[in-house]
């Protein structure tokens, strides 16, 4: 175990002996990049913050680790582009090592007929790959995505500030009045925004949040590789089918994020995707790495500080979460301390993943029979994410239902990257990294067990055997790997039921419904206890919002408190003033 804060610890007793002798103004469990990015605000707010992190390097699950040697893993989150631009800028994350690889062609999808399409930011390409199935889809696409981005723009406010949510005790006539001002204001804001869209407009985006993916896919084009590649957008990482209501919501993935300015663009990020954890820990310049077990509690109720598992006390009255909301509050609170409703509304959320990440070590390229282009080393169809087992929505669908009975999809969906076709200090020279985003494994299979070595294997195979039908040979070029099904996910990086975003991201999951009705703004039935993670609104992906808006939370609260305090000094004094002036 290690410890860097604010400054640097040379071993483990230093750092225990740095965080018992003192009171802290705020305390962070968890270092991944939500905890790391609310540390940063509060520290450059002139509080004192230590993070804590149970294991051995800073990241959560956006992590870069060589497990292999000489090829360096993003083992978890693999993609950059949800990362707020604001946070970007503020923590100035390129001055401390943050540099995007920006990726040109974003897609490609081999089919075993021969033919293939790719993907990109050049509208050119795009017209001329989709003519290839259908004029008519070529036609619509500029349209489909530019409606999306249009969605976007209405959503972009929502993700920067925290949730409006209810007042829950009991407030000064002023504070009252200013909360319904700052309400009035939001929701016209949003009001004007929706209204900006007109009613066809706003009954298409309506339209878009509630319906199936298929069915808005199927409504804007004929071709079956199209419509599948783009529906994997709306089924990552979940356990939802493209015929689930509400998918097609996360259809807006396809164009939400952005790299550089440019909307819609993914990129890989140099070093993996560590390097935006350690530059937003350089922004911070604080990190972590202790066992975190219960959260004292004073008898009032409210947050005292952290009790570490070797027995060390930690103080603060302000600790923040960046651990799932069911570990949070099943695990870290005491039994009891919270409102019998608020824990049964926490305990029967939704966990499920249906995500295994299969990272590989290769001596080759994989080279795919339906795009035989002249490229001495990585080709266009190397460059993006390369859609395996996905030419039809219906495949998607099977894959899916495969793992709601029980079993790992029989053709898994994979989403395929390579990185080092970018990114050339992740792997030895002529070999490369290759990442499987594989879907759909349930995470306890009616039969079998992912903890039985031949089990885990033979869903390995399955998924090279599956590349190897569109990249004969991949199989044998590998040269090592390591997978993370459902249950590691959860017991390695603490993500719940093996769930990336730390909770289901259907309608009911999102905004003043996340985590939980009553809660959106990232306080807690607990004083002093905040929520920092993806657990809490806008959500998962590597976006660093849940951690800014937390931070800003608690930075209002303490502005507050310290109003209060002040008013109550004043109040003591002013009697004994009046004595004087007799």
């Amino acid at each position: 175990m290690w410890k860097r804060r604010l400054s640097s610890c040379s071993s483990n007793a230093t750092a225990i002996k740095l965080l018992k002798d003192k009171k802290w103004d705020a305390l962070v469990i968890g270092g991944g990049h939500n905890g790391l990015t609310a540390a940063a605000y509060l520290a450059r707010s002139g509080l004192s913050v230590a993070v804590l992190e149970r294991r051995h390097l800073i990241g959560g699950a956006a992590v870069t680790e060589e497990l292999v040697p000489g090829f360096k893993f993003s083992r978890c989150s693999y993609l950059q582009s949800l990362l707020r631009p604001s946070i970007i800028r503020e923590l100035e994350l390129g001055r401390h090592g943050l540099k995007l690889l920006r990726r040109n062609p974003s897609s490609f999808t081999p089919c075993l007929d021969g033919r293939y399409l790719l993907l990109g930011p050049d509208s050119e390409l795009n017209r001329s790959e989709i003519s290839k199935f259908s004029i008519k889809d070529a036609q619509a696409y500029p349209r489909y995505e530019k409606q999306l981005e249009k969605f976007c723009k209405l959503l972009d406010p929502l993700l920067d500030s925290p949730p409006p949510e209810n007042l829950r005790s009991v407030s000064s006539f002023n504070d009252s009045f200013k909360d319904k001002l700052h309400k009035l204001a939001f929701w016209a804001n949003t009001l004007r925004h929706a209204l900006s869209l007109g009613q066809k407009g706003t009954l298409d985006f309506v339209d878009l949040l509630v319906s199936p993916a298929s069915k808005v896919l199927n409504r804007w084009f004929e071709c079956d590789v199209l419509k599948a590649t783009l529906a994997t957008d709306a089924i990552i990482g979940t356990m939802a089918s493209v015929h689930t209501p509400g998918s097609g919501y996360v259809l807006l993935h396809h164009v939400m994020g952005e790299t550089d300015g440019a909307r819609g663009i993914w990129s890989h990020v140099e070093g993996g995707m560590g390097s935006v954890s350690s530059a937003i820990a350089n922004a911070a310049r604080e990190a972590g790495a202790h066992i975190v077990s219960k959260l004292m509690l004073e008898d009032s109720g409210s947050v005292n500080g952290v009790l570490l598992t070797e027995g060390t006390l930690v103080h603060s009255s302000v600790v923040l979460s960046n651990a799932t909301p069911y570990k949070t509050f099943t695990e870290l609170v005491p039994n009891g301390a919270l409102p019998e409703e608020f824990s049964r509304a926490i305990k029967y959320s939704d966990y499920s993943s249906g995500t295994t990440k299969i990272n590989v070590a290769v001596n080759a390229l994989p080279q795919f029979q339906s795009c035989k282009l002249n490229h001495p080393n990585a080709g266009p169809q190397h460059m993006g994410t390369i859609h395996i087992g996905s030419e039809s929505m219906e495949e998607i669908d099977t894959a899916c239902q495969d793992a709601l009975n029980g079993q790992p999809s029989r053709r898994p969906i994979i989403e395929m990257t390579i990185p080092s076709a970018l990114d050339k200090t992740i792997s030895p020279p002529g070999k490369h990294v290759v990442n499987l985003f594989t879907q759909y494994t349930p995470y306890k299979p009616a039969e079998g067990s992912w903890e039985d070595p031949t089990y885990r294997k033979l869903y390995a195979q399955n998924c090279f055997n599956l590349i190897d039908e569109y990249a004969p040979g991949f199989s044998s070029s590998i040269v090592d790997y390591d997978m993370l099904a459902p249950p590691d996910l959860e017991r390695e990086f603490g993500l719940t039921g093996g769930n990336i975003f730390h909770g289901a991201m259907g309608l009911d999951s999102l905004f003043l419904m996340r985590p939980v009705k009553g809660w959106s703004d990232y306080r807690t039935p607990m004083k002093g206890l905040y929520l920092c993670g993806s657990g809490t609104h806008p959500g998962g992906g590597v976006m660093g919002a849940p951690g800014r808006n937390a931070a800003h939370v608690v930075l209002a609260d303490l502005k507050k408190q310290a109003k209060v305090l002040w008013t109550q000094l004043n109040d003591y004094e002013q009697p004994e003033m009046s004595l004087k002036s007799l």
